[in-house]
């Protein structure tokens, strides 16, 4: 058998259709050992493919021992732990990285990201929206939204009031993973499939969309993005911005690299390299116009923000008398000049 990109064993939840409302991976494993899977195809006749396959506790109970006696103790603990389980189970394999197919595979991806097993733009996730369904999260976990009426219902006659959290297509990060060496002040801020790495505080404003993230350590006081990575030690100021891939970003990939800091109420369009600064209240986008200053501050030349893409050690900064964007740079202004026009 070939090598197999990602295997879960989870549970979750489904609807009175039957239909999967969400999964909870509690320990997904990336590139696992062939060995996990054979005893698998052996069980339940997997024959290769990206599939989530619907165990009984019979099937778990079997996988458990098999798994044990070929010496993997840490897979075994959990497929037992799973033998108790009153949900519905599901073996989640995906022999490559493709477009997921299913609710089991999309919820695994996202597990992945919030894992730290994979970091934002490592997996496939195109068409991922249809396959999550919008649920209300609740403090009984999720509910189909035909069902809230009753549900609510009977909470109320129990004595009880169903508080919902959300309505949404993505749940809570801190749910289903709490990363290590991570604070988050308010956890509905951080969604599942949000990468968040060690060292990174993410404060009460702050916000961490699926498929983006942090490499830690850093501040988080603004948005992150959907799609948008944030380097180490970088700092987000309180209610800075970044512009995912969703929301206007066209297919410009934006990240922060090492060390930059968006000051509060400012935000970037553009990627940013190592060491940039974006003052307070300034918003550049790929098309703001930006006046390059020397080291004596005279403007030498106007060009696109996008011009300055990936670039590192750049200061953006807005005119006080006149209001232009302005940017100065640990290089000479004449010197990057030459470098922009040298790749024209």
């Amino acid at each position: 058998m070939t090598d197999i990109f990602a295997l879960a064993l989870g549970c979750g939840t489904k609807n009175r259709d039957d239909l999967w409302l969400e999964v909870y991976y509690p320990d997904p494993a990336i590139k696992p050992d062939p060995r996990l899977v054979e005893v698998v195809r052996e069980e339940v006749g997997y024959q290769g493919g990206n599939a989530a396959l619907e165990l009984t506790h019979r099937q778990i109970q079997h996988i458990a021992r098999e798994w044990r006696d070929a010496g993997f103790e840490h897979e075994a603990s959990y497929a037992v732990a799973f033998q108790e389980c009153q949900q519905p189970l599901v073996l989640t394999i995906l022999e490559t990285d493709a477009e997921p197919a299913s609710t089991p595979e999309a919820y695994l991806k996202l597990h992945l990201l919030s894992h730290r097993l994979v970091k934002p733009h490592g997996v496939v996730l195109s068409g991922i929206f249809p396959l999550l369904p919008n649920v209300a999260w609740t403090a009984e976990g999720a509910v189909d939204l035909n069902e809230l009426p009753e549900r609510q219902l009977m909470a109320r006659l129990d004595g009880r009031v169903l508080a919902v959290n959300s309505v949404d297509k993505f749940p809570k990060m801190t749910d289903y993973v709490v990363p290590k060496g991570v604070r988050i002040a308010d956890t509905a801020r951080v969604r599942l499939g949000a990468y968040v790495g060690e060292g990174t505080t993410v404060m009460h404003e702050g916000f961490i969309n699926f498929n983006a993230g942090t490499e830690g350590p850093g501040m988080i006081e603004g948005r992150i993005s959907a799609g948008v990575f944030v380097g180490k030690g970088s700092d987000l100021g309180g209610s800075s911005s970044t512009m995912g891939t969703l929301s206007g970003g066209g297919n410009m990939i934006i990240a922060l690299g090492e060390n930059c800091l968006l000051g509060a109420n400012a935000g970037t369009g553009i990627p940013l390299g190592d060491r940039c600064t974006i003052e307070a209240g300034l918003y550049i986008t790929a098309g703001t116009k930006v006046e390059l200053l020397d080291d004596q501050g005279e403007n030498v030349d106007t060009v696109r923000a996008r011009d300055l893409a990936g670039k590192s050690d750049l200061l953006f900064r807005r005119d006080s008398l006149t209001g232009a964007v302005q940017c100065r740079t640990n290089k000479t202004a004449i010197a990057l000049n030459e470098e922009l026009h040298k790749h024209n």
